[in-house]
């Protein structure tokens, strides 16, 4: 079975109780929308947990992003040499932003690991693609974390600006495509701010799956995208 969820946020509990709900094995698949990081107590512990299991495919989100780039400055070494020039203003800017939008827990988890520990999750960051396509059944799917900003019919997925994947905000509405065998699937916007309810949202192709992991009131969201079942973690 393949699986798609996102915005886990740092919820770790949460993303390991999900694995045991759907019965995740070597012979599934699951793809990750994105947002793995930040926020929720134990951002660092899921992607360690994500890295070992050659069948669990990430996608980059906003918040991955960002934090790749932070945790890049964070893992240079400190010297008499560089201590004036490694981390500017705006870098001092950025690190304090940062950290009030949740980065708190993942800088936190990443000072803990060891030199080897912090080069392969940054490599394991730098690696996520912006989005991917797969095919299940008669039907291709569209994963990506936010949606496709300004979108045209005629426009290659390979165009579009990391921006306009990670923070462009998809109308779950609004047919974007004359297939009807072309799904969009996408995290980012919390599904209780479409419907009012924790739940996956199915708009028209398009499947919203940000339940709010990390939300007050919110849920860990899962889809099986060969039976369309749902699954969630409160």
């Amino acid at each position: 079975m393949l699986y798609v969820m996102s915005d886990l946020h740092g919820e770790y509990e949460k993303y390991r109780k999900m694995l045991e709900l759907i019965r995740f094995s070597e012979a599934d698949g699951l793809f990750v929308l994105g947002d793995v990081v930040d926020r929720g107590a134990q951002p660092v512990e899921i992607l360690l947990d994500m890295m070992a299991r050659p069948n669990v495919y990430p996608i980059m989100g906003n918040h991955d992003a960002f934090a790749f780039y932070m945790m890049q400055k964070l893992a240079v070494t400190i010297t008499q040499e560089n201590a004036g020039t490694h981390l500017a203003t705006e870098d001092m800017q950025d690190l304090i932003g940062w950290l009030q939008d949740g980065g708190s827990s993942t800088m936190a988890g990443f000072q803990k690991l060891s030199q080897e520990q912090r080069a392969d999750v940054l490599q394991y960051l730098e690696e996520m693609p912006y989005y991917e396509t797969v095919d299940v059944g008669e039907r291709t799917y569209i994963l990506v974390h936010a949606g496709l900003a300004n979108f045209r019919p005629d426009r290659k997925l390979s165009s579009y600006l990391p921006e306009e994947l990670l923070l462009g905000r998809h109308d779950p509405d609004e047919r974007y495509f004359s297939d009807p065998d072309v799904w969009v699937i996408a995290g980012h916007t919390l599904t209780q701010m479409i419907s009012g309810k924790p739940e996956i949202y199915r708009g028209d192709q398009i499947f919203m799956i940000d339940c709010g992991a990390c939300q007050p009131g919110g849920r860990l969201g899962c889809l099986c995208l060969d039976t369309f079942e749902e699954f969630y973690v409160e």
